[in-house]
């Protein structure tokens, strides 16, 4: 029966409007955090589903040293796959021509994941082939097909040996991005390597343990391996495969993430806003009905389970608008994303539930508690206004449940509890600016005409139920601003976080001897280079303690680094785009050493410590003086750790340097390579572009969740109204009664509303500006200069825009004859 009853009653408010607010609210929040849910649902199943194939096994060991026999040994023991493959530079000839190249020898077995494919020439059709390149024999990507000027089966010097070039290496699964190793590639297998006599002392060789098979053979042995890792050994498994595309969808998921919680803040204050209308109008009905015999317990479900039905409804139509919209956030990111995306499951409609359970229970409930606790003697006194707010514990309760809601949201801890932190603060922060706002307004009212005193007076008078709506329009307000003007600065300092004239051509392997000769033909050539010369180190221990990657148990980044070997360099002078954070320069002193500053964080680094590396199996004291900043986005050459001249000099060293070609000048990259044949020249401009695509895509989904953080402001903005019109409709019919004029209460409404609509502009853009300032330093590591003029003229027209509306919804009350007013009050 009492089930019956709340359906018929929910319909019959939807009927009458009474909750459709309500409604459209939950279904908003319901329907962003859905749709970008569908999104990162679809992304994490491909990620999942082709990690393996990026890999080219499930589970890879990977080493500077040679792997022991050992660990293939226990791999086969437990029914794995085992495969060895060696990367490494080297020189290869062809018919007078020089290149270095990256070599990857492989096994028979390779790869044990994923395909290799294989064209007869350049730009034939390619197809996939069952194992690598049979002994004797070395295929080439296009790129080296292209600068050795290859024909199929010419021959190609490697090391001491002549193999004839078999194919076109087209596609290769587990070839990841580096900076520094994207030189032609040559495929050989890895029983031709002793013969070519390559592999020599100190050769920079990458050797790796590619492994397949079932998921607990592979867990126990990673159990077993873990134990025995030595320095510079490290297990990469699926969730490390292409970090690029992690990462570029990490920073997408970030913006997304911010948007979506905003909505989900906008679309709170909307529940609240709306849930606390329908208690005050339907204060009487329940009265009425406590009288007839209801009891509070009775009212209580009542009115539950209503909202209940209402919540369901709202869910099942939400997810299927986020599910529609997250087509729209699939297009836009279709270039990052790629083609094929499998379907995603269930966990986003889950989210959804979640979130429109939160807002119910956290913010339209609290009010039902009032209108359970509903006097009888209403009935008779209508002046009594709603119980006391013993909801008060539940609106603290719904507080804390969004709180855990805004952290999910935002898929990212730290921009989750800064959007908790700046939510909590700003509420503080407006209310209390809020309150003296419209106290002081009291205060203001002499000296000018009836409309201004009037309204003036009306803002004071009705102080609490003001500073409720200068606030929640204020969060709204900043959300929207947060999002429409600093998201704008946002997205502008990530853009240029890479500027027009950044480096966009790397040249590495520069030997001692043609470190001058270059330096002339660059000159000559007019481009403006600096040659720094780069030695590789490993860092042995930090004040004679030596160091390892078990120093850092949940750090992967601190273990990275110290698993790997570090470019190290020296000069006399600051670089450009490096700043001192702390320390001095290079006073002259033996043995300084400059760090950078973020990787001593990270490695627990300070001034005053004395570091200690291996260079080419010599170590080498040093002591930290400096710390240093750098701009990493700016694609100049920079190093880690700095040192003065004569601490590195008599080290095995090469030389590096970086600097722009415009269009006009990029025939010099080739005809460098053909006076220096040894060089390896890097073309960074695909990767810039591919950078600026990532950034443009990732705007452009944002905007699609944009629009529901603009429609659930405009819900919250439409509520505040509402209520407005609620509490004047009696007011204005009194005055007009006392012979107050139209235009009078006008002018007064005009002002009141103007009042609120600045206010809640001005401190909303304050807050924007500074919660802009603060994601954008803290969660997104950009720099951005906020311009305090566009958030100052977004608040001004906020409050011309809050004023029209509200102007819009409340001057048909002064048409309405004041007797039907009274008594619809009465």
């Amino acid at each position: 029966m009492m089930l019956g009853l709340a359906w018929r009653m929910l319909k019959r408010e939807l009927r009458a409007g009474e909750l459709r607010l309500l409604f459209v609210a939950l279904c908003i929040a319901v329907a962003a955090v859905s749709a970008v849910g569908f999104l990162a649902d679809r992304v994490g199943r491909t990620l999942e589903l082709e990690a393996r194939q990026m890999l080219g096994a499930d589970l890879v060991l990977v080493a500077d040293q040679s792997i022991d026999e050992a660990f293939v040994r226990e791999a086969q023991a437990r029914g794995l796959r085992a495969v060895r493959t060696l990367v490494f530079p080297s020189m290869v000839f062809a018919d007078g021509r020089a290149q270095l190249v990256e070599i990857k020898a492989v096994g028979s077995a390779y790869p044990l994941r994923g395909q290799l494919r294989l064209a007869a020439q350049v730009d034939g059709e390619d197809q996939a082939v069952a194992g690598g390149p049979s002994a004797g024999s070395v295929w080439g990507d296009a790129r080296l097909f292209g600068l050795l000027a290859l024909t199929p089966g010419a021959k190609v010097g490697v090391g001491e040996l002549q193999l004839p070039a078999a194919g076109v290496l087209t596609q290769e699964p587990d070839r990841s991005f580096n900076l520094f190793s994207v030189a032609p590639r040559l495929m050989m297998h890895i029983d031709d390597v002793p013969a070519s006599g390559l592999i020599q002392f100190g050769a920079r060789v990458r050797y790796r343990l590619l492994l397949a098979g079932s998921d607990p053979a592979l867990a126990g042995w990673r159990e077993w391996a873990e134990s025995r890792l030595d320095r510079g050994q490290r297990l990469e498994g699926i969730a490390d495969a292409r970090p690029e595309v992690r990462n570029a969808l990490d920073k997408a998921q970030r913006f997304l993430g911010l948007a979506t919680l905003l909505t989900v803040i906008l679309s709170a204050i909307a529940v609240a806003l709306a849930a606390r209308r329908y208690m005050q109008r339907h204060l009487d009905a329940c009265a009425v009905l406590r009288c007839l015999g209801t009891t509070q317990g009775g009212l209580l479900r009542l009115h539950v389970l209503g909202f209940l039905m209402m919540t369901l409804l709202a869910t099942l139509l939400g997810v299927l608008l986020g599910f529609a919209a997250h087509f729209a956030l699939v297009s836009a990111m279709s270039g990052l994303l790629g083609a094929q995306l499998p379907m995603p499951g269930s966990g986003p409609v889950l989210e959804g539930l979640l979130v429109a359970a939160v807002l119910l229970f956290g913010f339209a409930v609290p009010p039902l508690l009032q209108l359970a606790r509903v006097p009888t003697l209403r009935v008779l006194r209508r002046e009594l206004g709603p119980p006391a707010p013993l909801a008060v514990i539940g609106y603290l309760f719904g507080f804390l449940l969004l709180a855990v809601l805004i952290v999910r949201a935002a898929g990212d801890l730290r921009l989750g509890l800064l959007a908790v932190g700046g939510f909590v603060g700003a509420l503080a922060l407006f209310w209390g600016i809020a309150w003296l706002a419209v106290g002081l307004a009291g205060r203001l009212r002499g000296g000018a005409g009836f409309g201004w005193r009037q309204g003036l007076a009306t803002l004071a008078r009705h102080g609490a139920a003001n500073t409720l709506k200068v606030v929640a329009l204020g969060i709204g307000l900043m959300a929207l601003l947060l999002l429409g003007v600093t998201r704008l600065e946002l997205v502008e300092a990530w853009q240029k976080s890479v500027p027009a004239d950044a480096p966009n051509r790397f040249v590495i392997n520069i030997q001692q001897d043609q470190r001058q000769a270059v330096a002339d033909w660059l000159a000559g050539q007019g481009i403006a280079a600096e040659l720094a010369p780069m030695v590789r180190a490993r860092l042995l221990s930090v004040n004679e303690r030596p160091i390892s990657a078990a120093d850092f148990p949940e750090d992967d980044r601190a273990q990275r680094l110290i698993e790997r070997e570090f470019n190290l360099s020296w000069r006399a002078d600051l670089p450009t785009g490096n700043e001192l954070v702390s320390g001095r320069w290079f006073s002259g002193k033996a043995g300084e050493a400059s760090v950078e500053a973020g990787l001593a964080k990270t490695l627990g680094i300070a001034l005053g410590d004395r570091l200690v590396f291996s260079v080419a199996g010599v170590e080498k004291p040093v002591e930290v003086t400096s710390l240093r900043k750098l701009d990493w986005d700016s694609m100049r050459v920079n190093f880690f750790v700095l040192t003065p001249p004569g601490v590195l000099e008599d080290a095995p060293a090469s030389y590096i340097t970086s600097f722009h070609l415009n269009a006009a000048q990029r025939p010099a990259a080739a005809r460098l390579v053909e006076e220096f044949p040894n060089l390896t020249v890097i073309d960074i401009d695909a990767i810039l572009a591919q950078i600026q695509s990532v950034v443009g895509q990732v705007v452009a989904a944002v905007q699609v969740v944009f629009l529901f953080t603009l429609a659930a402001g405009a819900v919250v903005l439409y509520a505040a109204l509402l209520s407005a019109i609620d509490e004047r409709r009696f007011e204005l019919a009194v005055m007009r009664a006392l012979g107050a004029r139209r235009d009078q209460l006008r002018a007064a409404m005009l002002v009141e509303l103007a009042a609120v609509g600045a206010l809640a502009g001005l401190i909303a853009a304050l807050g924007a500006a500074v919660v802009g300032q603060l994601l954008a330093r803290q969660v997104f590591q950009l720099d951005p200069v906020f311009s305090w003029t566009s958030p100052l003229l977004a608040a001004v027209l906020c409050a011309l825009a809050t004023t029209l509306a509200g102007w819009l919804g409340m001057h048909r009350l002064l048409a309405v004859p004041p007797l039907a007013a009274l008594r619809q009050g009465a």
